[in-house]
């Protein structure tokens, strides 16, 4: 395995590269003290004290490329998502001993972690970092046999708002005392960074009992004005659900859910909401009107109308995101955003989800947006280009008449 990741041809300078190899033999002779689990703990296992610098500068290399996914697969080159594009990081392939090789020395890195789950049942989520570099979250899973992985990469601190763009009606919503606020829209849009930014705000602003739970753990938060309790699933806490109910007895002021995903969350988090708590999460939906349409969905049909009135009542805001393709590379964020006013809760609970649209779209003068015409004002501004305007509005055929 050794030196076969790094080579010429992979996008990276000659200068680089020798740097890279002259790093990884200097590596060598130092002991594995630097890098930090997401514990912040030290790994001091004298028989741990080697790692394959290879599995090191590819991590580090994510971070420097601005890459937002690193995968191994067996079978092809180890490879990064850049700007929404997957590319090769060498012209070498994966074989599945070397998938398993790095996988191993990852599982090193975060605190000698036990395989045991991953061999067991084919899948394992979990996150880890490298000092002074970033953090990373791994979804280790096996495919025709062979251990593979995709690495999230998590920049080191806390991200900027003003940097990624969002606006500020979405942040005004850390001061929401109650009530749910959903972040929402696919996966690799952006939800866990906003969610971050949100949390951050409320963090040095309030002083509050902050309990996040997550699936894993990505972004982590000192203690400022708030407490900050941060929760893992399967590391600190069985479930979502169990880990909810859990936090309802510990003075929270502020529950942050990495994601809802089935009904008894859902129920919970509205209880929360509805008693005095601000709730914050995800869903994988895109669009407010189909977010309340799939909440009301996941329960049984005699359950639906009650669960309609609770969501008016409790629902403070949806705010759907994606990342869009720039004209001069990178990605662009696009918003939509919903904040229930009077009207909105009245469609919520008699079943006019359908009219939500609307009433986003003549709402403007509260801070309103749809996501068509974020993408339009997207384009209007040359940041987009016209056939990335269609392909990722939420109505194609009104914005090709709108585009002329």
């Amino acid at each position: 395995m050794k030196g076969k990741y790094l080579k010429k041809g992979n996008g990276f300078s000659t200068g680089l590269m020798n740097s890279l190899l002259h790093k990884r033999f200097m590596f060598e002779w130092f002991s594995y003290d630097g890098f930090y689990t997401d514990r912040q703990g030290e790994i001091r296992d004298g028989n741990e004290r080697r790692i394959y610098m290879e599995v090191i500068e590819i991590l580090k290399s994510g971070i420097e490329k601005g890459c937002s996914d690193i995968f191994v697969v067996p079978g092809c080159p180890v490879s990064m998502k850049i700007n929404g594009i997957v590319l090769p990081f060498s012209d070498e392939k994966v074989r599945a001993s070397d998938a398993e090789e790095i996988l191993h020395d990852i599982y090193k890195i975060e605190n000698n972690r036990s395989m045991d789950t991953l061999l067991k049942t084919g899948d394992d989520d979990f996150s880890f970092s490298l000092k002074g570099t970033g953090r990373f979250r791994c979804n280790a899973y096996r495919q025709r046999g062979s251990l593979a992985a995709v690495l999230r990469v998590v920049a080191f601190g806390l991200p900027d708002p003003e940097a990624m763009q969002i606006p500020d009606g979405i942040m005004d919503l850390s001061q929401r005392r109650k009530g749910l606020v959903l972040i929402t829209g696919p996966a690799g849009s952006g939800k866990s960074t906003t969610l971050a930014c949100m949390t951050d705000q409320i963090n040095r602003e309030r002083n509050a009992h902050i309990i996040t739970i997550e699936d894993p753990i990505e972004f982590i938060h000192l203690h400022n004005k708030s407490i900050v309790s941060q929760r893992e699933i399967s590391q600190d806490t069985e479930s979502y659900n169990t880990a909810l109910k859990a936090a309802l007895r510990q003075a929270p002021n502020v529950l942050l859910l990495g994601e809802m995903r089935d009904f008894e969350t859902i129920q919970t988090a509205l209880t929360a909401a509805e008693t005095g708590q601000l709730v914050l999460s995800t869903m994988h939906t895109l669009g407010a009107a189909k977010t309340i349409e799939r909440i009301i969905d996941v329960f049984p049909e005699n359950q639906q109308q009650q669960i309609r009135t609770q969501l008016s009542i409790t629902l403070e805001a949806v705010v759907s995101q994606q990342l869009i393709p720039g004209v001069g590379g990178g990605l662009e964020p696009a918003f939509e955003i919903m904040f229930t006013n009077g009207d909105i809760q009245n469609m919520i609970k008699e079943g006019k989800s359908h009219q939500i649209d609307n009433a986003v779209c003549s709402g403007a003068s509260q801070g309103m947006t749809t996501m068509d015409a974020y993408i339009m004002d997207l384009y209007k501004k040359g940041k987009i280009s016209r056939e990335n305007a269609v392909m990722y509005s939420m109505h194609p055929e009104i914005m090709i008449k709108k585009l002329g």
